[in-house]
């Protein structure tokens, strides 16, 4: 790798934090109907287990096909679900470029989110990876793609909001 492409992929890296922990904070913060923002509308985001992953079958918790469907998540969760209010906290770490082919990008991120209720003591609720394809559009940098391979061991009844 030239001097120049190592510079270019630390840009890159650091541009794509920046985009990981403005994706967390959409999230934490509750502003839900900004959440499809983040992707193409041709996007695929999906919630799967790390052994559906391993294993190669696509069978997810959460799988949506395009951009629509994610507002569809968001208006069902704001006009149809009734579910005790918490607060979230994402946190994302060793956010990796693995590949770069002309305008996208695969990448991938750990990820914990902490669960806090009313009337409970805060309780790791997720832990896993984001597989991403990021793509470049006119608008930034999308998701295209995006995997949330978790590695729990069961996954709580409150998996109600995007992960």
């Amino acid at each position: 790798m030239s001097k120049h492409d190592e510079l270019d992929t630390r840009e890159l890296r650091a541009a794509l934090r920046d985009l990981y922990d403005d994706y967390a904070f959409c999230l934490d913060e509750g502003d839900l109907e900004s959440w499809p923002d983040f992707f193409t509308e041709d996007s695929h985001y999906r919630v799967l287990s790390r052994e559906n992953h391993d294993a190669g079958l696509p069978l997810g918790l959460i799988y949506c096909m395009n951009k629509n469907m994610l507002k569809d998540r968001v208006t069902a969760l704001r006009e149809t679900t009734m579910f005790e209010p918490r607060s979230l906290r994402h946190f994302i770490s060793g956010v990796q470029v693995r590949k770069r082919r002309g305008e996208e990008v695969e990448a991938q991120a750990n990820f914990a989110i902490m669960e806090s209720l009313s009337d409970r003591e805060p309780s790791l609720n997720m832990v896993g990876r984001y597989l991403d394809i990021w793509r470049q559009t006119n608008d930034g940098w999308r998701l295209a793609r995006r995997d949330c391979v978790y590695d729990n061991y069961r996954v709580r009844t409150s998996l109600i909001v995007p992960i």
